[in-house]
């Protein structure tokens, strides 16, 4: 599909791109930049705490991608409550403006796994205030329910832990949340490769997020071309329907008359 006819909607919001990329671990805002243009995304993750928006003597984020071309999207990475997490997306809505927004509160500093009953706190209590909340989750069918029914606006469950790069460890979960989802479903942590994000694809997700995949490749720049690539193979794929798996061989030409 070309164009618009296969677009990404979230909370009313249409994108032609279903890669959404981060800010962080790149070794300069200008190459977060580059790798934004080759990616083709136009979403990004902000961490508020941990990316400079703010303080002209220092280089800003917002000098190297423009936030009234790009949309971004302020996250909580570093909160471990649900109060910290309100209180921080709070805060960007004061800075920016921001109401879209990407909630995600862990559990503890080892694995970065999402603490779930913290995070469904945290989403109705924004969602009541105003804000439209994208939300990291575990693959967690059930909590992925709970979170819809909250009025979040988007589902994003981990691929394998944040920046382990291991890809998608449990398909089976993720394919039951995209079946139950009305929702945008949004695999968020864990790619590593290009076949990882065609893999989240093919599952029948409607995009994928990812920071360190880009980031910390030995070529960024490339590494986002290559993810943009497998993002729109994946889809097509999907969208294509995969043949059925057999247990024997299948010729592609038929057996009978041979000479």
């Amino acid at each position: 599909m070309n164009g618009m006819t296969d677009a990404l909607v979230i909370a009313g919001r249409t994108f032609a791109s279903r890669l959404i990329i981060g800010t962080g671990k790149y070794k300069t805002y200008a190459e977060n930049a580059a790798a934004l243009e080759a990616s083709g995304a136009e979403i990004v993750t902000v961490a508020l705490r941990r990316v400079n928006l703010t303080d002209p003597s220092e280089p800003r984020l917002v000098d190297f991608i423009d936030p009234k071309i790009v949309t971004y999207l302020p996250n909580t990475a570093g909160c471990y409550t649900a109060d910290d997490a309100v209180r921080t997306l709070r805060l960007a809505r004061e800075a920016g403006g921001w109401t879209l927004v990407k909630l995600e509160v862990l559990a503890d500093q080892k694995t970065l796994y999402p603490e779930m009953e913290e995070t469904l706190k945290a989403a109705k209590a924004l969602i009541a205030d105003g804000f439209e909340v994208m939300v990291y989750c575990s693959d967690d069918p059930v909590y992925a329910r709970k979170l819809e029914d909250a009025g979040c606006a988007a589902i994003m469950p981990l691929g394998s832990l944040i920046g382990s790069g291991l890809g998608v460890q449990n398909p089976v979960n993720i394919r039951l949340i995209i079946e139950q989802a009305r929702v945008p479903v949004i695999v968020d942590a864990g790619v590593g490769c290009a076949s990882d994000a065609a893999i989240a694809m093919e599952l029948g997700c409607d995009g994928v997020l990812m920071n360190t995949a880009i980031a910390e490749a030995r070529d960024p720049i490339r590494m986002a071309r290559a993810m943009k690539h497998a993002v729109i193979a994946g889809r097509e794929s999907y969208l294509a329907g995969r043949m059925g798996k057999k247990r024997y061989a299948d010729p592609s030409s038929p057996l009978g008359g041979l000479i």
